[in-house]
């Protein structure tokens, strides 16, 4: 679960029907690190898995990042720390 984290933490949703799902994680600048989902779901719960590291698969230092979910209509922003 998302607090504190080390190395790897799992983002856990669920869909009350069919939608196009993104979850980006980003850092406290900003910049997107890592885009986890980006794909048309059915409804369900749903988990995905995330082992701190970039989208060319590089690992991520140790702070705080957010993650923001986009489903449908819906959008949240979460923070997460990773400990080293």
């Amino acid at each position: 679960y998302p607090n504190p984290f080390n190395p790897t933490t799992t983002l856990r949703y669920d869909l009350p029907e069919h939608a196009s799902v993104s979850i980006i994680i980003y850092d406290v600048m900003g910049r997107k690190v890592r885009s986890l989902v980006n794909t048309e779901q059915p409804a369900g719960y749903r988990y995905i898995r995330w082992d701190a590291t970039n989208d060319i698969g590089g690992p991520v230092s140790a702070g705080m990042y957010i993650y923001m979910i986009k489903a449908g209509d819906f959008t949240q922003t979460k923070k997460m720390v990773l400990l080293k």
